[in-house]
């Protein structure tokens, strides 16, 4: 209280020496016209200027440190760090597999024989179905007898002709019917395979489409789906303005809700075509499936880290703010005791964002104190009340 009231003396001494009768006044001395008290007064007023803005000052900030009635605007700071800041990207995606189809007849018949039940394990090449051949068994052992006495005759042609006995054309005779019963019997195996239904593949019998017995065809109903649980993917078409920031092999995670499962994959493919009805590309992404959880035609959310940056200046989103401009900026605080501070505005550059966090490129350093909630309410160089941090 003392200081104060030294204050408000000094100020009233500089007002009174300003005006005392001993000096004359600014009016007088501007109608006597005399150029060096002109410039004299001039130069004792600048001084009496100065001191007064100096003790108005002082005075002001003696009245807000005793005035309590006295109230600023009250808000929250945040404290700039380093951290490692990441980005992401969510995508929806099914689940696929390459292995997974739907096996037809490549003959004509009865079915007359099913080896397999629904949800067996088979293996590639395991005879699965088995089509009457009509006929076809016996019509090749006759074919393969017919071939034994044509390739019998052969031999025996063929070392007569070596030793210059019995003429060319009925060694070439032997020859060509020895080859017709080849091809014949050949072409018989051939047809006879089609007869047994096979797995392509290995993995499991999904579903028994026709029954044994039914009447089977090529391209007409299917016998069985099969499908392998162990190479499983996860297909999705992604925006075009993310094609520079998705590379093959990078990490995503992939939520299932049906499962309310989380497994972790690596983009395998990136496609090299964007589709100009929705401007997308589409990506694979392999999934391990240890337990035959995850079902083709699953749907799951994919967690894609599509940018990060080590030693990143990141602040909420809610602190920065943009002007009419564009230019967006923050309030930095400098503090003039533990609550109380000034507001200064302070320019920055953003980058990434993620989760109400923002990468801050440029305009802020390690450290910083910036103001958090309330920087809506507050203006540049404002006197602000901070509230502790919870």
């Amino acid at each position: 209280m003392k200081k104060f009231i030294l204050l408000l003396l000094v100020f009233g001494t500089l007002i009174s020496c300003t005006n005392s009768s001993k000096n004359p006044s600014t009016e007088a001395i501007i109608q006597n016209g005399n150029l060096e008290q002109l410039k004299a007064q001039h130069a004792k007023v600048l001084v009496s200027y100065d001191s007064i803005s100096t003790i108005l000052a002082q005075l002001e900030k003696a009245i807000a440190e005793k005035d309590s009635t006295k109230k600023y605007a009250l808000v929250t700071s945040y404290t700039v760090l380093d951290t490692t800041f990441t980005s992401h990207i969510s995508i929806q995606g099914s689940v696929e597999t390459s292995e997974n189809i739907l096996i037809y007849p490549e003959y004509q018949g009865i079915l007359a024989k099913l080896y397999v039940k629904e949800g067996q394990k088979v293996s590639q090449g395991q005879l699965l179905a088995k089509i009457d051949d009509g006929g076809l068994s016996s019509q090749l052992a006759q074919l393969e007898s017919q071939y034994q006495l044509a390739k019998t005759t052969y031999d025996r042609q063929k070392r007569l002709w070596e030793q210059n006995i019995g003429s060319e054309i009925q060694y070439l005779q032997a020859k060509t019917n020895m080859e017709s019963s080849k091809n014949a019997v050949n072409q018989l195996q051939s047809q006879l395979e089609k007869t047994n239904i096979t797995a392509p593949f290995s993995g499991v019998v999904d579903d028994i489409i026709t029954e044994q017995g039914q009447v089977v065809a090529p391209g007409m109903q299917a016998v069985m789906r099969l499908v392998n649980l162990d190479r499983m993917y996860v297909k999705a078409s992604v925006p075009e303005n993310y094609l520079p920031s998705i590379t093959k092999g990078a990490r995503v995670d992939i939520y299932f809700p049906a499962l309310n499962k989380t497994v972790q994959g690596s983009i395998n493919t990136i496609g090299n075509y964007i589709n100009p009805s929705n401007r997308t590309f589409e990506i694979k992404v392999n999934v391990p499936n240890e337990n035959n959880s995850i079902k083709p035609n699953l749907m799951g959310t994919m967690d894609i880290v599509n940018y990060t940056s080590e030693n990143a200046l990141v602040i909420p989103a809610n602190a920065i703010l943009e002007n009419v401009k564009g230019q967006k900026f923050v309030f930095l605080i400098d503090k003039i005791d533990t609550e109380k501070g000034k507001a200064i505005q302070t320019e920055i550059k953003t980058g990434n964002s993620q989760n109400g966090m923002v990468e801050v490129v440029s305009g802020l350093t390690k450290e910083s104190v910036i103001v958090n909630d309330g920087a809506l309410t507050i203006k540049d160089g404002e006197t602000i009340t901070l509230k502790p941090n919870n």
